[in-house]
């Protein structure tokens, strides 16, 4: 078998059994020596040496909770700039003794390859057949005080040691540690090609860009709010990252942290430059998403989970600035004067929020709101059985369903009476017909709002249409219509179905009444 260094002038080779091939202990060795070898050139030269993420607990270092200077070193995978695999099985715990080093000084948390031999056999019979039946591969963690060579090991962390130090903390500012603290920044973190997030993550993630371009790019060009074009490009770089499918637990939560940077710049641009708008019910909206948002990222709980519950607030804030400056002309804001190509508001419009509140059996034909006219295309009434029939409704997987007759009220007092449907988890579908493709669809439906605080995720035809939010409760007025608006570009036909389905365990979605508008 030819080393590495005469593979590149004769090429690898592979060993080629045959019959009467009598092979010896140099053959089998040179076998093995061909697959490492082959193995080790893929890792070098398609995989950036470093940290693997997303594998166990990702050789974190942290402090123990001993006030010493002992830390760990969780399990976790790292490729070495020469190729090699090193995996550490179980954490490790090292402690630093001061004594065998001139502080103050910087130590190094390193993890090395390490081989040996191991399963030793000799046979009594014979005494001249002997020898260690396996080669064990491991790593060793060591502190180091010279700078890592990545060829030859890889930095998990670095301490800057004080004389005197009695214990070392995990840094209380990731991004500036001090003096006695684990500094995390240097670890190189191994390249990975594609995507480890599930296709519904996926999608969901692509819905809540798409939603976030369109909202800000009519913030910046009708609102004409400087920052929203900040924000713009953050949300075009994560949506570039998105379709080159590199995002995953690895980072989403790192450039999902930069979007929400520049929506925290949008809220203090409107604030001082905008203040009509800061005044409005939706701009209080947003900011207290951006707060929400702000908390969930302070947690630093990097789980599927974690990410489920950013994208659905996400999606809100997108929501809330889309209702503001997509669905018409340009809000009129402080500092620009009315012109003809700023048309005053609609006189007896609504926002979507004064939907909610429409006190009639039956929604009207029309509704003009935020200066749009929308007009009425299908409806259901839940528990008409004609009207079921036709549009296909069912409630499928859920833990509980049943029906409900309910004689409540609207918030004006108004009181109405109605039978309708409700299911604990699972979901419902249905179809809708006498649709225009390429329009938004607005989902209105009549619902118990003393049953709140629920999310709810659309689908149309199987494509993920993002996350309705059902915030707040109301126990004396419980009547609401409560819509959602599913992007024009997911309306591909004139009748499509749709999967609502029970976002939030253990929730009763009630549905009394459905309408459904499109933009005149």
């Amino acid at each position: 078998m030819a080393t590495e260094r005469e593979a590149k002038a004769q090429g690898f080779k592979r060993i080629n059994f045959f019959k009467g091939f009598l092979t010896t202990e140099h053959d089998w060795n040179e076998a093995e020596r061909y697959h490492l070898d082959k193995r080790k050139l893929h890792n070098r030269l398609c995989h950036a040496p470093g940290v693997v993420p997303g594998y166990a607990g990702e050789l974190k270092v942290t402090a123990r909770a001993r006030g010493d200077l002992s830390f760990e070193v969780q399990p976790g995978y790292a490729l070495d700039g020469q190729g090699n695999d090193l995996v550490l099985w179980e954490t490790q715990i090292k402690t630093i003794i001061p004594e065998e080093y001139k502080l103050p000084q910087t130590l190094y948390v390193v993890l090395r390859f390490v081989e040996e031999l191991s399963d030793f056999i000799a046979y009594k019979e014979n005494l001249e057949y002997k020898g260690h039946r396996r080669v064990l591969e491991s790593c060793k963690v060591e502190i180091s005080q010279t700078s890592p060579d990545i060829k030859q090991e890889v930095e998990l962390a670095r301490i800057l040691l004080e004389k005197g130090a009695t214990r070392i903390r995990d840094a209380r500012d990731p991004h500036d540690p001090r003096a006695n603290e684990i500094d995390l920044r240097w670890a190189p973190r191994a390249g990975v090609s594609g995507s480890f997030l599930d296709t519904t993550t996926k999608q969901r993630i692509h819905t809540v860009l798409q939603a976030q371009r369109r909202a800000f790019f009519h913030m910046a060009r009708d609102g004409k709010v400087q920052t929203a074009h900040d924000a713009l490009s953050a949300i075009l770089s994560a949506s570039a990252l998105a379709a080159a499918d590199q995002l995953d637990l690895r980072n989403v939560f790192d450039v999902m942290g930069l979007i929400l940077e520049m929506q925290q710049e949008v809220a203090v641009d409107v604030e001082v430059n905008h203040p009509t708008l800061a005044q409005r019910k939706e701009f209080a909206d947003f900011r207290k998403n951006v707060e929400i948002l702000k908390g969930l990222m302070a947690e630093r709980r990097f789980t599927a989970d974690a990410l489920q519950n950013l994208c659905a607030y996400q999606q809100k804030a997108g929501e809330i600035i889309a209702s503001v400056f997509a669905g018409g002309p340009p809000v009129q804001l402080d500092d620009e004067p009315r012109t003809a190509a700023s048309p005053a508001k609609k006189s007896g419009t609504m926002d979507w929020e004064a939907v909610k509140a429409i006190s009639q059996m039956d929604l009207p034909n029309e509704i003009d709101v935020d200066g749009q006219t929308w007009v009425q295309v299908d409806k259901i009434d839940v528990m008409d059985k004609d009207s079921e029939e036709k549009h296909g409704l069912v409630i499928n997987d859920a833990k509980d369903s049943y029906r409900s007759r309910q004689k409540l009220k609207y918030p004006d007092g108004t009181v109405i009476e109605d039978v309708g449907r409700a299911h604990v988890g699972g979901y419902a579908q249905f179809t809708v017909s006498g649709l225009k493709a390429g329009k938004q669809l607005a989902v209105i439906r009549r619902m118990d709002y003393v049953y709140g605080d629920y999310e709810i995720e659309f689908f149309i035809d199987g494509k993920n249409a993002g996350v309705c939010s059902c915030a707040g409760t109301d126990r004396v007025h419980r009547w609401r219509n409560w819509p959602y608006v599913i992007n024009a570009d997911l309306i591909t036909k004139d009748k499509v179905t749709v999967k609502q389905n029970a976002g939030t365990a253990g929730r009763d979605i009630n549905m009394f009444r459905y309408w459904f508008y499109q933009p005149k």
